[in-house]
């Protein structure tokens, strides 16, 4: 992540805290040789480079033109060998399983969540209630986990993590979150400070947002 070489495009959402947070908890996985990992909301690709270095064979996924563009730019800059599809989060790999799933969607709640988001906002505006992905996710990862499989995800605490457990374990995976980190408020949660105020979200005393990592396995 932290390479010279590295480059994000126009539009393209760049490598911030939360995807560091997710990349530790990817570099505490003991991966075995030629694991298969699928990063899904790739972006500018950083952890989908991340798990290739570790010896991963990785694909990446972006709704994006751009984000396809920048993944793929990004591998070849690096030297390591990322397939980079693009298309509707899982779609692209129906039928396929995977040793580890890698998920940094969007989940920022957005007012006037009932609009799908566009354009660049599709990084990050997940619905009224943060959960426009992650539910998805939830619901779609299980059946992509081959046995002993893992799902690493990372959201806000603005979209409920506990409902984020709660669906997996549902599923029949063990799940918990393992990294906590309260940052301070980016230039998303500044912009809606006031309605997320509002709606209970944020206390009046919040000045910081709280990332968290879930991690989620499936029983041999």
């Amino acid at each position: 992540m932290g390479s010279v070489n590295f480059k994000v495009l126009p539009g393209v959402y760049a490598p911030q805290e939360d995807t560091a947070l997710l990349a530790g908890a990817l570099s505490d996985e003991s991966l075995p040789p030629g694991a298969a990992v699928l990063d899904v909301g790739t972006g500018s690709g950083a952890l989908a480079l991340a798990a290739a270095r570790l010896g991963g064979r990785v694909t990446a996924v972006d709704v994006s033109r751009r984000a396809v563009w920048a993944a793929r730019l990004n591998a070849a800059r690096a030297g390591v060998r990322v397939r980079v599809l693009r298309g509707n989060l899982f779609t692209p790999v129906r039928g396929e399983s995977f040793d580890l799933v890698l998920a940094n969607p969007p989940y920022v709640p957005a007012p006037g969540g009932g609009h799908r988001p566009r354009g660049a906002a599709r990084a990050w505006d997940a619905g009224h209630d943060g959960r426009l992905v992650l539910d998805r996710i939830c619901r779609e990862a299980p059946a992509l986990l081959r046995p002993a499989g893992v799902l690493l995800l990372v959201q806000s605490a603005l979209s409920d993590p506990e409902q984020t457990v709660g669906h997996l374990r549902a599923a029949g995976l063990k799940a918990a979150v393992i990294r906590r980190q309260r940052i301070a408020f980016g230039p998303v949660v500044r912009g809606r400070e006031r309605w997320l105020r509002q709606r209970g979200l944020l206390s009046q005393a919040d000045n910081e947002e709280e990332l968290v990592v879930v991690r989620a396995e499936l029983p041999v």
